[in-house]
């Protein structure tokens, strides 16, 4: 007998949060989710692209405003989840910040922002969602090449994504007797907006492109949606045995 469409889908009847879903990898890995067969929440701080990126997918999705560096606003996320959907399967903790300065132009507040957001937002997130979570489930963070491999300007910011990389090994041990798995995904150069903000001018946008096509062996740049098939993967039963990784999607980036 041949399988119908939605027994096919790798998300079938899954409930996933994306935070930071309202543009760039979290847009594209939460509509991919709802392609897959989940009912998606996603988060975003500005409520006009929050409420764009809902009407663009459509079905399946609520959008829920907030800042995840903010515990109240991560409280009324799963709040909203447990509501109206009583339990979360997938996670995947997205949202982040990106900003570099050489060594001696650190500042507190740079370091503080940084740490804050991608940090111990993260871990909160992710701690504030364990309710949520029965029995297995899937924990998704969102890393970065930075976080092995050096970069000019980058020392804070790829302090931040080794932080993650350890999450993922600690928090694998930590909720195995709940079957909960717990991987990295480390996109490398990705065409974002959160990457075309890290250039003041087009003319700077166009030497940063130039550099980084020179030094990553696919000779392009990645799209959003080639991390969401990964995100995907790790998500589904298709990674069932895996846990505690960090996968490189960076067309070779980190891997030479």
């Amino acid at each position: 007998m041949a399988q119908t469409e939605s027994s096919q889908k790798r998300l079938n009847g899954e409930i996933a949060v994306v935070t930071g879903g309202n543009s760039g990898i979290g847009l594209a890995t939460a509509q991919r989710f709802v392609q897959e067969g989940a009912f998606v929440f996603i988060t975003g701080r500005r409520p006009s692209e929050l409420d764009a990126a809902v009407k663009q997918i459509g079905k399946n999705i609520t959008g829920v405003q907030g800042d995840v560096s903010n515990l109240k606003d991560l409280d009324r996320l799963y709040d909203t989840a447990k509501e109206k959907k009583g339990r979360i399967d997938v996670l995947f903790a997205n949202a982040g910040i990106i900003g570099l300065l050489p060594l001696a132009s650190i500042t507190e507040d740079h370091f503080d922002q940084m740490f804050n957001v991608n940090v111990r937002g993260l871990l909160f997130r992710v701690q504030k969602a364990l309710p949520l979570f029965q029995d297995g489930g899937s924990i998704i963070l969102n890393g970065s090449v930075n976080g092995s491999k050096a970069f000019e300007g980058s020392s804070v910011y790829g302090a931040t994504k080794a932080a993650i990389r350890s999450f993922a090994r600690s928090w694998t041990v930590d909720l195995k007797q709940g079957r909960i798995r717990v991987n990295t995904i480390s996109p490398g150069s990705i065409d974002t907006p959160m990457t075309s903000g890290m250039v003041q001018s087009q003319e700077q946008g166009e030497q940063l492109k130039r550099t980084l096509l020179s030094i990553i062996p696919l000779g392009r740049m990645g799209n959003p949606d080639e991390i969401a098939k990964a995100v995907t993967f790790l998500a589904s039963d298709e990674s069932s045995f895996i846990t505690g990784i960090e996968l490189f999607v960076d067309g070779g980036l980190a891997q030479i």
